[in-house]
């Protein structure tokens, strides 16, 4: 049996669809990038999303190479953010990159919670309600008299 179905993730073949990214054996996403001139890797995060990492992989690639690095080599060559810059400090680029993979990583994992509500209509007033299964409700003795 191999470590990859001990751990519940199966025997299918991952295909890598972004650059500079990786899975780990217990499914998160994690990314990092070289520092141009030297032997050292930066890391960049672990992430519950593909996008995430290689957004924080996007980032970090544009601020250490520019565009002057091939079109191909980005992910997502429109999504960069506001805050990156060329020519910052490896440590710039760590806090750059990764706040730019986490927020991408809460807006997707936020549409997928919003997208498993379910919504019901209340019988006797028509009323709809959304039930999200992630959230406890919150429902006062008040607000049902």
């Amino acid at each position: 049996m191999s470590s990859s179905d001990q751990h519940g993730i199966g025997t299918e073949k991952f295909e890598k669809k972004y650059k500079g990214i990786r899975r780990r054996k217990w499914g998160k996403w994690v990314s990092e990038i070289r520092v141009p001139g030297t032997q050292d890797r930066l890391w960049l995060g672990s992430y519950s999303t593909p996008e995430a990492a290689a957004i924080a992989h996007d980032t970090a690639l544009y601020c250490l190479r520019g565009m002057s690095s091939a079109p191909e080599n980005f992910n997502f060559p429109s999504k960069l953010p506001a805050s990156a810059r060329i020519g910052m400090s490896p440590r710039s680029v760590q806090n750059v990159s990764s706040n730019a993979g986490m927020a991408i990583d809460a807006q997707l994992l936020a549409s997928k919670r919003s997208s498993d509500n379910v919504e019901e209509v209340d019988p006797q007033n028509g009323m709809n309600y959304v039930l999200d299964d992630h959230q406890p409700l919150n429902i006062s003795v008040e607000d049902y008299i």
